[in-house]
């Protein structure tokens, strides 16, 4: 059996140091990794798995994935193919740059801490969307309903003033606008902190 090329390409792998690793990487090798749709998937497993992993496992759902089908179906061959590959190159390499941690003999993988540097640039069901727009959705449609319930002379709204409810539903947005700008400033500094760490 041949061996397996486990190191990153020279012009990558002189831009990879043991202080980079542990703080930043560069985009060469930010991009480097992520061109490899194994590679990506083991971030999403990883991701959504949110704890130590087992090679033989993340082999299966990769295999499952690629051939797409279940774990269960998949025929040894598959698993094979994917596990050696995963064993022998891309592991390896993403252990190198700081993104997973992998014990290689006992087969266990993790995120490490630069994993978030290479997380903002997938696109996985696995992250939490921002759904603002549900919010003021929820909130005009409660507000038109309040507001045309007191109209409407529905008891215990017909006693309040008009002006108050609306009022009150313009307060309510306000607040709601500024809890929605201070998670974007939240999540900006986060993304900004991210791309601080990225050469």
């Amino acid at each position: 059996m041949s061996s397996v090329d486990t190191s990153l390409p020279d012009e990558l792998a002189s831009s990879v140091s043991d202080e980079e690793t542990e703080d930043q990487l560069s985009k060469d090798v930010i991009f480097e990794l992520l061109k490899n749709r194994r590679r990506r998937e083991v971030l999403t497993y990883l991701l959504e798995a949110d704890e130590t992993v087992t090679l033989g496992e993340l082999a299966e759902q990769i295999a499952a994935w690629e051939n797409d089908t279940s774990v269960n179906a998949l025929s040894s061959d598959q698993r094979k193919r994917v596990y050696v590959a995963l064993y022998q190159t891309h592991l390896p390499k993403m252990d190198d740059a700081g993104i997973v941690e992998y014990d290689q003999d006992r087969g266990l993988i993790s995120l490490s801490d630069n994993a978030d540097l290479l997380m903002m640039y997938l696109d996985t069901d696995s992250h939490r969307q921002d759904r603002w727009d549900r919010w003021y959705a929820s909130l005009s449609v409660g507000g038109g309903v309040l507001i045309g319930a007191a109209l409407l002379g529905v008891p215990g709204l017909a006693s309040l003033p008009t002006l108050a409810l609306a009022g009150s539903v313009v307060l309510a947005f306000f607040v709601l606008s500024l809890a929605h700008a201070a998670t974007n400033r939240e999540h900006e500094r986060n993304v900004d902190g991210k791309l601080s760490r990225i050469e």
